[in-house]
């Protein structure tokens, strides 16, 4: 893809409003229940964010696999505000009470997340497996062929928009090779991953890299984890790309003080966007830019 730095597109910022691995430990103003995560999801959105990126929690604060739980949650964020609603299909790592593992997520549960009604705008893929170290677990991330191949087409069943994450460059090619099988149609949208430990490392070297092997006729966001968080969503605005904030990637401001909700990231990273002489999107012109329906 080429880098259009003089680009004026709309920006669709997505909040990741909670995340699938830290809790409160982390900061104390992390959204975890459904009604926590609904009232995010409308701070997010009057502070220009058209997506919100979820990672559902059980009303104990636990990553939940129970669709009971996306249910509410959804239905809560739905009766808020028009904001897209993304799953993300890692679900996330079970920490229970006094910070002990509970049993890891299987891949059934996973797919079982294209049943969630009321169904969410759209739902991700990652593009491969990889090794996915955090300070809760060290854990193989398993995306093989053959579970994204079904989740897709489960997906596609049931008219869910995709989002297709990817932590290094051999996920472009393996999402590559989906649509060309088919697998994948249309217009693909990629979220290039930087900052997790097991794929890329946040640089400026790799997100270029990264950008110049997706496809001319793809959309694009950054999602940068960590201390890089804002100077590397400043790289993805000057390159035409769409960007994704929330405390799922940061818990931290721009001036490394503990965030006070995800509010917060979103506004500035509006006025981020701003600075660099482009307006984040509307959710209308999110859900047109995604193909998604009203």
């Amino acid at each position: 893809m080429k880098v259009d730095l003089l680009s004026k597109d709309k920006v669709m910022i997505t909040a990741a409003i909670t995340g699938g691995l830290h809790g409160r430990e982390a900061n104390a103003n992390l959204p975890l229940t459904p009604e926590e995560q609904a009232q995010a999801a409308l701070d997010a959105y009057n502070a220009g964010a058209s997506i919100v990126h979820l990672h559902v929690r059980d009303e104990q604060g636990v990553v939940s696999t129970d669709l009971k739980d996306y249910s509410n949650t959804i239905r809560l964020i739905n009766e808020r505000c028009p904001i897209i609603t993304q799953v993300g299909n890692g679900i996330g790592t079970r920490v229970l009470q006094g910070g002990s593992l509970g049993a890891k997520v299987t891949n059934d549960e996973r797919m079982n997340l294209i049943n969630i009604e009321p169904r969410p705008d759209m739902l991700t893929v990652n593009g491969g497996t990889f090794e996915f170290r955090s300070p809760v677990s060290h854990d193989t991330f398993d995306n093989n062929h053959k579970f994204n191949i079904d989740f897709i087409e489960g997906c596609k069943a049931r008219n869910y928009g995709l989002e297709l994450e990817v932590y290094d460059p051999s996920h472009i090619a393996n999402m590559l090779d989906l649509r060309n099988a088919g697998v994948l149609e249309g217009m693909l949208h990629f979220s290039i991953v930087l900052g997790i430990k097991g794929g890329s490392p946040s640089s400026v070297s790799n997100l270029i890299h990264m950008v110049s092997e997706l496809p001319d006729d793809s959309g694009w966001q950054l999602v940068s984890i960590g201390r890089y968080h804002f100077r590397s969503n400043a790289m993805a605005l000057a390159m035409g790309g769409n960007v994704r904030t929330g405390m799922e990637d940061t818990v931290f401001n721009e001036k490394g003080l503990p965030v006070s909700g995800n509010g917060e990231l979103v506004e500035a990273t509006s006025n981020l966007t701003r600075s660099m002489g482009r307006e984040p999107a509307t959710v209308e012109e999110a859900r047109q830019a995604l193909g998604l329906g009203n």
